[in-house]
């Protein structure tokens, strides 16, 4: 592979150009101050500064040595945000150190300026970035952009005031005071250990107290938890309104306060992660930040800082969070693995997972995942053990879970013409009866009114005249309109029978509350999606009523529902991709946690001829089972967590211009190119298609495969090449 063009110190010319010390020792530190006489002063102590600079090239993805202006000196430390020359432009960047000499031997420039004297980036987040951009074949720029949110000025002011307030009192004061509000929660933590019953949520888990215990002593296991279905017990006279979940984490934060460390929590959505928060209240620990994009720059600049500066036990958030520069890490939990939120979108596409297991081992943290479901990922963890798992016995769990099943077309089969229907008579009388009880909540794939509509007669999908998008409805009675342009087909016809009606094939969320709203005459219907007039619900009350919600929009019935109808399940594991059946278990046994247990009458309706294996999982609750079965048979395969994929996307020169330079690339380890079908067929028709190439590598080359795609990356933008590409490593799916 061609070596990488080693790229040049900046320089400048004028006053302000400043000869580098080369040689070592006293010699050199006053050489490099009589060349700054008559120009800018150079500081006396330490007076190199090594620059992370925020630059996109891959192949200038490495530190830089500037001089240090002697008014700088204090300012310009080590995590301070800088701006600094690079050539013609002036661009931003960290400090990651201070050296008395450089080993580059040209002429050094001055910094700029210094930006702000509060250091937000940590020795142990750098590092961290670090480690991200070698596995993910990114660069340093940008995880770094990821791991430190921009600056907000008014807030930075306020926190430093808090903290220099403080310093002088010694004494702990919450840095919102005598700012706007804000809904973080401060107190004084909890720095004692639990008390009796503090960790009774672990007492059901085979291993659970001596999880807690080892962190109460300061150590870091790792574990893969499966957590019982449920609700926690209520606090005081207050209905459940807290999964079991949330419980058990917060009082395996609580055990890691009161060793003297700190917790990180990261969670798929900001509800799981109010959830969170308000189960760390309940267990007595209140020093709790919340870190969410969604909250806006300031309060998620507040909350940064506040993470940065050790002025809460415990930092909960979404994505973003798994790089909250948390001093003394001893704990770090991931929720849900398995949603879509929890993979990053943006370049080097890091996935939480991923990140926090390379931070529990250049942490030394304890380390935390737990699911609903469980990942074929989480499972490798557990095959390699680099990790135990965490599980309740089976007559446990049977006294726990909500009786499960499955109502397919063999199950129905006595039922007649009626074992077709979308709500059978089996599932509608099971609502019925539930409906005595409490709420039902009944869990559709997918959102909106019929999202996917066809010819009636030869039942070919309708498509958009302008643009060949599927069409739609959004009510009874409207016409059809294109999900990718938005426009109208009121004279729609079909191309291959001329029939001019459709019908459904796709039914969403909002049809199928107005087709229970008929069933249940009388019965309030609340729907929980992105697409309802209400949005997402959180919480629903304890009286009788159906809630219709997507995957992952499920809202917490006050003490759990009585039942829950899982429609719809072909549509579920209809899909081609490795991790469909694992996928749909997930929602599904998401779902199936907010049930009462069965000997309480709580029971879970899986409705439609669902693939196999999920099904029989679910009706045995055993995700681990499923997970296991998957891995085994990916291992046979060679497939992802099985062996490392790094998939490369884009114009066909460029793509095999990148791979053409990576030794790794030979005949068995290299998939495609194959072409990229476009979702738009007009961009299809007018550019030239892109491709995809697979590189597959055993497990101990991963390493190395990412090596060699950040060099071959680096030498084709030091060459200016042509084309666009993308390269992920770890893609989620390799099609």
């Amino acid at each position: 592979m061609t070596d990488t063009p080693e790229p040049e110190q900046p320089a400048l010319l004028g006053l302000d150009d400043v000869p580098a010390p080369r040689t070592s020792g006293a010699k050199r530190r006053n050489g490099g101050r009589k060349a700054a006489l008559g120009a800018t002063p150079v500081a006396d102590e330490l007076p190199v500064a090594r620059v992370v600079l925020d630059l996109q090239p891959a192949h200038l993805d490495r530190p830089y040595d500037y001089l240090v202006p002697a008014p700088m000196s204090d300012d310009a430390r080590p995590g301070v945000r800088v701006r600094a020359r690079f050539g013609p432009q002036e661009v931003s960047g960290y400090v990651v150190e201070r050296r008395e000499t450089s080993d580059h031997e040209g002429r050094l420039v001055p910094l700029k300026r210094v930006v702000s004297a509060d250091p937000v980036l940590s020795e142990p987040v750098l590092r961290l970035a670090r480690a991200v951009a070698d596995r993910y074949a990114g660069t340093l720029a940008d995880v770094l952009r990821l791991a430190v949110p921009p600056r907000h000025a008014r807030v930075e002011k306020e926190v430093l005031a808090v903290l220099a307030e403080a310093a002088a009192q010694e004494e702990p004061v919450d840095p919102a005071a005598g700012s706007e509000p804000s809904t973080d929660d401060a107190g004084d933590g909890s720095a004692t250990p639990p008390a009796d019953g503090a960790t009774s949520a672990w007492a059901s888990y085979l291993g659970g107290e001596a999880f807690c215990r080892h962190l109460l002593a300061g150590q870091a296991p790792r574990a893969v938890w499966t957590p019982l279905p449920g609700l926690a017990p209520p606090v005081g006279d207050g209905p459940a309104h807290v999964p079991h979940w949330a419980a058990a984490v917060a009082q395996a934060a609580r055990a890691t306060v009161a060793g003297g460390r700190r917790v990180l929590v990261v969670a798929p959505d900001a509800r799981d992660v109010e959830r969170t928060v308000t189960a760390l209240a309940e267990a007595g620990v209140d020093d709790v930040v919340r870190l969410l994009a969604d909250d806006g720059p300031a309060p998620r600049y507040r909350a940064f800082l506040r993470a940065r500066h050790g002025l809460a036990d415990v930092v909960v958030g979404t994505r973003a969070a798994m790089f909250a520069p948390v001093p003394d890490l001893g704990l770090v939990v991931l929720w849900g693995d398995g949603e879509d939120t929890l993979a990053e979108p943006h370049a080097p596409y890091p996935h939480a997972r991923d990140v926090l297991a390379l931070r529990s081992d250049l942490e030394d943290a304890a380390f935390l995942l737990a699911s609903p479901g469980r990942t074929v990922q989480a499972q490798a963890l557990l095959a390699s053990g680099w990790a135990r798992e965490i599980a309740a016995p089976r007559d446990v769990l049977r006294v726990r879970a909500p009786r499960v099943r499955a109502l397919t077309s063999v199950e129905l089969a006595a039922e007649g013409p009626g074992a077709a229907a979308r709500l059978p008579t089996a599932a509608w009388r099971a609502a019925r009866d539930g409906l005595a009880r409490g709420p039902v909540l009944v869990q559709v794939p997918r959102t909106g009114y019929l999202p996917v509509v066809a010819c009636a007669r030869c039942r070919t999908a309708a498509r958009c005249g302008a643009c060949h998008g599927p069409l739609g409805m959004t009510r009874t009675g409207s016409a059809p309109q294109c999900s990718w342009c938005g426009r109208l087909a009121g004279g729609w016809r079909c191309e291959e029978c001329g029939d001019t009606r459709v019908r459904a094939v796709r039914v969403g969320s909002d049809r199928t509350a107005e087709e229970l709203g008929r069933a249940f005459a009388g019965t309030p219907v609340r729907v929980s999606a992105s697409s309802a007039p209400g949005g997402v619900l959180d919480r629903v009350g304890p009286e009788p009523a159906l809630v219709v919600a997507t995957p992952g929009a499920e809202p917490v019935a006050d003490g759990g529902y009585a039942v829950a109808l899982l429609l719809d399940a072909a549509v579920a594991t209809a899909g081609t991709g490795l991790a469909t059946a694992t996928e749909a278990l997930h929602r599904w046994l998401a779902a199936a946690a907010l049930v009462h247990p069965a000997r309480a009458g709580g029971q879970v309706l899986l409705v439609g001829d669902a693939a196999p294996a999920p099904t029989g999982a679910l009706v045995r609750y055993d995700p681990a089972g499923l997970a296991d079965r998957e891995l085994v048979e990916r291992r046979e395969l060679a497939l992802p967590p099985a062996v490392r994929v790094a998939a490369v996307t884009g114009d066909r020169g460029a793509v095999d211009a990148v791979v053409g330079r990576l030794s790794l690339a030979g005949p068995d380890s290299v998939l495609g190119p194959v072409e990229q079908p476009d979702a738009d067929p007009r961009r299809a028709s007018t550019l030239e298609p892109q491709v995809r190439t697979v590189l597959r590598v055993p497990l101990a080359q991963g390493g190395e495969l990412a090596a060699q795609l950040r060099g071959s990356l680096a030498v084709r933008s030091a060459r200016r090449e042509g084309g666009s590409v993308r390269v992920q490593v770890d893609p989620k799916e390799m099609l």
